[in-house]
């Protein structure tokens, strides 16, 4: 069990079944999955960006990735169906809770000028969704390394039904939300 995920059992739980007055333990709002992505124009220009994006998923995620493909032919962009654009990973489990143990601990303080997660990336459904501008940010990249720097797409699937609910449990696991200022 990693340290996110008795942090979530020990302290996360009875405060949210306080706070939305649960009647039942099951009720309570959990992390799902996590998603992470890269699609960028560069894999249609060049066949060997693919692997660079590849690596770099492989190496913040823990988990191999798969590859993203185009669903059908858009001439405007020079993409063909089946063409690859990019690639994908999904975690669950102790890889989830440890990749957002080292988001919200390591990579997120280390973006420069960062003033906060926002608060309106919720999607009504519960989910979060996150933009990475560089994928530097992750302790795990090795600087000297890549070939570009590039920025990846962070969605975490929680199980609430509303966006309140999911944005107390990703505020008491720790995510750093903005403050909300009157203007």
């Amino acid at each position: 069990m990693t340290r996110l995920q008795e942090y979530y059992i020990k302290n996360v739980i009875p405060e949210l079944i306080k706070k939305f007055n649960y009647g039942n333990i099951h009720q309570v709002p959990k992390l799902k999955k996590v998603s992470l992505n890269c699609v960028t124009k560069d894999v249609v220009l060049h066949s060997k960006t693919l692997d660079h994006v590849i690596a770099d998923l492989a190496t913040i995620s823990g988990q191999k990735p798969m590859t993203a493909r185009a669903k059908k032919s858009i001439a405007t962009f020079k993409v063909r169906e089946n063409q690859p654009l990019g690639a994908f990973v999904t975690l669950r489990s102790h890889q989830m809770y440890d990749f957002l143990d080292r988001l919200v601990n390591f990579s997120l303080p280390r973006v420069k000028d960062f003033r906060g997660l926002e608060r309106k990336s919720f999607d009504g459904a519960g989910n979060y969704n996150l933009g990475i501008k560089e994928q530097i940010i992750f302790p795990e990249i090795y600087y000297d390394n890549i070939d570009k720097i590039r920025g990846l797409g962070i969605t975490i699937e929680t199980t609430s039904k509303t966006n309140e609910e999911a944005f107390e449990l990703l505020k008491l696991l720790g995510f750093p939300f903005k403050s909300q200022e009157k203007k």
